[in-house]
């Protein structure tokens, strides 16, 4: 190494110590005394800044991405033939011909505007990017040629992703636009979903992070359900799948008893195309199935498929498990003896059976079955017909207590994690596109259970040959799910109180997503356009709480959720209805709860403000039918330096490991200030106060939330039973893991993690 480039490197190295209040000293001392290549010194300094991290020295981890960022400009200008951050235009231009990124960027904007808009990127917020988050960025979503060479750089990726969003805008508010979406994601308010992270602006790849199907009752249904969900892995979107439509172990089939295989091999099935259709090379397929707890199948090796008891011919291992659960269900539970025994008893039917026996029909003549019904609060639709059913004597039915399912299902979750917790009926109430009072809408949640829309089977029609002799086969549409995210970066929003800016770009940018997207699956795409669903969220919650100075376990705590996501969800509406004004209401506002101002009326908003903004609603639309939905948030958390999602942190130093890679990782922005608020981590937590913080937020989201609940690996089952039905009487709409400190990591879906 030269004087000079050694002279330059004891430079930044000085200034990272000055910057970070780092001791160096040690590495200075070593490189004015070794002879070394600068990469080698680089290297050194990179390692003795990634060992040090800890949580009395947390700012390492700025020093170490420092070392990163300045390797990635070194890479970026060798390939590139220019230093950093300039001659974007050219990097376009190289990445369109190398079939990298979308021709469409060349199309849309001139030479003169890429240079205008070359001219607001902001290489220092580079630095505001922790050692884990750039690497993490860079490692899989920073955009390379075919041989891994770097050719985008962080900020390119934040203007990238705004200019391929605002497209399609009008050419004279674009410019704006785009710098108004690069603000808010430059300054780390807010993170796109991880597929529109990876893939915006790109050639390849789809926008939206997953998709939830209603599979049929026939063999029909059943196949193309699955050929969809290949279709919809391969293009990297995580998939959810309702079942409880599909006939029971034991039941007819044409009129023949006791042939019916039941759903478990139709789950096999779906796990080996899961395990066979991989996302995008990267990883396998995410999938997960939903039963109803009155099924017939779910103790015929429902609760059982991912567990390690059994006969492994009928395991899936590689999805996922949900159960759909009626408040009827939970009272149940409740029911004891005088000497406080459980004798609350609970029927399971084959959903094919009960269309035939019981005759209950659709407005259209179509056969309907428990599944089809919820309870309203002031009329008991679903425990009428359940009741009905279970009176009826001439249809098969299987009763044990109700309480030993329970059992059978919490000895699965401690276990396994899953089965995941969908409580019907109280989605279906806050449903605000509901279709019929006391009819169900929504059957089951996603992969990661914060998407709570309208679903219904697609079903073929008709099958016939054309004048050329190919053979035409016609689908009915149902509704098929489409979510679409992107989260707020709480510690920041509410540090610099931009909150509502953040939301009226953060909302455009998902509207957008709907109309850019390339969807496989023609009736997701019909659905995406219908519904025109988004799910904002958030993420850094336990962040937030320790740059507030708020304890968890704390009514505060509570209070702080509820007065933060309804400033959230005001916003959110605000925005959508805006556009709505711009761009008209999504096709289906009519009629809606957004409409007639009963969606508002069922949470008790009822300021001065609040009313105001349903009058608006009312008279201008809304652009989305559902707005806000809290997603796991944990790879794009990291990259954009906060906590998982609403989750409390792992510990206060803890080695972070993936596939490619371990690194120690300590909580964000901790010092002695935010210690105390950090110094109880996860299974060390009281998670009833979980469950009220949950609760509060609930109110303000329009879907579902990602809630995990944590607890030790020998906890009792009437303590845990104990926290299902407080978050039940919470009004919980879903929980999704039960983390207990015996499993191991378990791998999740990366696409919900926006």
């Amino acid at each position: 190494m030269t004087t000079i480039q050694a002279d330059t490197l004891l430079d930044q190295i000085q200034e990272m110590e000055s910057n970070y209040k780092l001791d160096l000293s040690a590495v200075k001392k070593e490189l004015t005394e070794k002879d070394m290549t600068e990469e080698a010194a680089m290297q050194l300094v990179l390692h003795d800044s990634l060992n040090r991290i800890a949580m009395d020295q947390p700012d390492y981890t700025f020093a170490a991405a420092r070392i990163l960022i300045e390797e990635l400009y070194r890479k970026a200008e060798n390939s590139r033939g220019c230093p950093p951050y300039q001659n974007v235009y050219e990097l376009i231009e190289t990445l369109t011909e190398k079939g990298i990124y979308s021709r469409d960027l060349l199309d849309t904007y001139t030479r003169e505007e890429v240079m205008e808009l070359e001219g607001i990127l902001s290489p220092e917020k580079d630095q505001k990017f922790t050692f884990i988050g750039l690497f993490l960025l860079s490692d899989r979503y920073l955009a390379r040629d075919h041989h891994k060479a770097v050719y985008e750089l962080p900020q390119e990726r934040w203007l990238i992703i705004a200019m391929s969003l605002m497209q399609n805008e009008p050419a004279e508010k674009r410019i704006n636009l785009i710098k108004e979406a690069y603000w808010a994601l430059s300054n780390l308010y807010m993170t796109v979903a991880t597929p529109t992270l990876a893939n915006a602006g790109k050639s390849y790849g789809q926008l939206s992070s997953c998709f939830i199907d209603t599979v049929e009752d026939s063999l029909d249904g059943i196949y193309l359900n699955n050929w969809d969900i290949a279709r919809l892995s391969k293009d990297g979107g995580g998939i959810g799948v309702y079942f409880g439509k599909v006939r029971a172990l034991g039941s007819d089939i044409k009129g023949f008893k006791e042939t019916s295989s039941g759903v478990i091999p139709w789950i096999r099935l779906l796990n080996d195309t899961a395990v066979s259709v991989d996302q995008l090379g990267q990883r396998q397929g995410a999938v997960a199935v939903y039963l109803d707890i009155f099924h017939k199948d779910m103790m015929s090796g429902f609760l059982d498929l991912k567990t390690n008891n059994g006969d492994e011919r009928r395991k899936a291992h590689d999805v996922f498990t949900g159960v759909t659960i009626p408040d009827l269900f939970m009272k149940k539970l409740e029911e004891k003896d005088a000497e406080g025994m459980s004798t609350g008893e609970w029927s399971l039917f084959c959903p094919h059976q009960v269309k035939q026996t019981m005759g209950w029909k659709d407005e259209e003549g179509n056969a309907l079955g428990l599944e089809d019904f919820y309870d309203e609060k002031d009329y008991a639709f679903f425990t009428e017909k359940y009741e009905e059913a279970e009176a009826h004597p001439l249809l098969p039915r299987k009763t044990v207590r109700a309480m030993d399912i329970m059992k059978q299902l919490m000895v699965a979750q401690l276990e396994t994690g899953t089965p995941y917790m969908f409580y019907r009926d109280e989605v279906n109430r806050q449903n605000p596109n509901k279709k019929q009072r006391g009819r169900t809408s929504v059957y089951c949640s996603n992969l990661c259970t914060e998407i709570a829309q309208n679903m219904s089977p697609t079903s073929i029609t008709k099958e016939y040959k054309d004048e050329e002799g190919n053979i035409i086969i016609v689908r009915k549409p149902g509704d098929f799910v489409v979510c679409n995210l992107s989260s707020m970066h709480l510690a920041n929003v509410v540090e610099d109180n931009v909150i509502e800016r953040t939301a009226k770009i953060q909302m455009r940018m998902l509207d957008n997503v709907i109309d850019l997207n390339t969807l496989s699956v023609g009736q997701a795409e019909a659905t995406n356009k219908s519904y025109r669903a988004v799910g904002l969220g958030t993420f850094g919650w336990h962040h937030v709480l320790a740059k507030q100075g708020i304890y968890w376990e704390s009514k505060e705590a509570v209070d702080f959720a509820d007065s933060l996501y309804e400033r959230i969800a005001f916003a959110a509406i605000t925005s959508s209805m805006e556009l709505a004004e711009e761009k008209g209401a999504y096709p289906r506002f009519q009629g809606s709860e957004w409409e007639n101002g009963d969606y508002f009326e069922r949470r008790s908003y009822d300021s001065e403000e609040w009313i105001k903004l349903k009058e608006s609603v009312k008279e201008h639309g809304i652009r989305n039918g559902w707005l806000m939905a809290v997603a796991p948030n944990s790879s794009t958390a990291k990259i954009a330096g906060s906590t998982d999602g609403i989750d409390p942190i792992y510990a206060l130093e803890y080695a972070e490991e993936k596939k490619n890679f371990k690194l120690k990782v300590t909580p964000p922005d901790l010092t002695h200030v935010t210690y105390p608020f950090y110094q109880k981590v996860r299974h060390e937590l009281d998670q009833h106060w979980s469950i009220r913080q949950n609760a509060a937020r609930q109110r303000h989201v329009d879907q579902g939330i990602s809630f995990n609940l944590y607890v030790r690996h020998n906890i009792h089952a009437k303590d845990l039973l104990s926290l299902h039905l407080e978050a039940w009487r919470q009004g919980l709409k879903t929980t999704y893991y039960i983390r207990s400190t015996s499993q191991q990591e378990i791998e999740e879906c990366e696409s919900c993690h926006s």
